[in-house]
């Protein structure tokens, strides 16, 4: 069964551990995900932005797959599921649909109208019990499209979207998704610092999680973020394990064609990938 992640990452907060999120792409990356989970005792958020929710049928086809999988599974651990990056309209979609959780991005509008469509948001979550992370700041890098550069949050803000009622909340502190280039600046820990002090029992969130050396991880966790969300890590990982797997010729051998043969490694990169991330932030066992 699915839970709000709310529980899970005021846990993790108060434990100074993270709780990871996964994004999902298809079958084989929410299987790794929860199998995962299951055998290292670890809560875990399954993440979904716009363009993987499209990409896999709409929202109500992945509610009856994740919670298909649980169920199969006999996944026993704390799963959320969260949309990534969701617009208000995808947000309002995704609760209709049966996710635990969602995200709504309000950063890229003036504070006032960002205030106005979280404050409606929450009241509708409160009343179904599920999660809700916000953002203030945006997140640099790429987002579906969306480009950004790694911009630093006002904590003022912060505080007024946390006074919101909202369960988590994402602020830009130099971080971006995707790679990481190699004039990056690194993370801002005084914003950090100063933002953790105005939001208190608050579980911040820091996207953009791959490629950030595991000491500024450690740093961060310190300073009060709960939740990290890790995609282009395994999607590398993937990558990388299936080329490897058809560049030796595997698949033209004996039913090596099979996609229950050809995705095996992949997938099998995945796990170890999710595996390092939840040993580094610590949510081992914390199930």
């Amino acid at each position: 069964m699915l839970v709000s992640a709310k529980e899970m990452l005021n846990k993790a907060k108060a434990g100074k551990y993270a709780v990871g999120q996964f994004n999902i792409n298809n079958l084989e990356w929410t299987k790794a995900i929860l199998q995962t989970a299951q055998e290292l005792n670890s809560p875990v958020i399954l993440g979904v932005s716009e363009g993987a929710g499209k990409y896999m049928c709409g929202y109500t086809t992945i509610v009856g797959m994740v919670n298909g999988m649980i169920n199969e599974l006999g996944i026993t651990v704390p799963v959320a599921l969260h949309l990534d990056h969701g617009s208000y309209e995808h947000a309002k979609k995704c609760i209709e649909a049966g996710f635990s959780s969602v995200m709504f991005d309000g950063s890229h509008y003036a504070i006032e109208e960002n205030i106005e469509k979280t404050k409606e948001l929450v009241a509708i979550c409160e009343e179904k019990g599920l999660s809700i992370e916000a953002e203030v700041g945006s997140i640099g890098g790429e987002e579906d499209g969306v480009v950004g550069a790694g911009e630093v949050a006002d904590p003022k803000e912060c505080k007024m979207i946390a006074d919101l009622g909202v369960t988590m909340l994402a602020a830009g502190i130099g971080n971006i998704h995707g790679k990481y280039p190699e004039n990056w600046a690194g993370l801002s820990f005084d914003t950090l610092d100063a933002i953790q002090q105005l939001t208190g029992d608050m579980p911040l969130v820091l996207h953009g999680g791959t490629g950030i050396p595991a000491e500024m991880i450690k740093k961060a966790i310190s300073l009060g973020v709960s939740k990290i969300n890790v995609n282009t890590e395994c999607q590398l990982a993937f990558a990388a394990a299936t080329r490897k797997y058809v560049e030796a010729g595997k698949d033209l051998q004996g039913k090596g064609f099979d996609p229950r043969k050809l995705l095996a490694d992949g997938t099998q990169a995945i796990k170890d990938t999710v595996k390092e991330k939840m040993e580094l932030f610590g949510s081992v066992n914390k199930a």
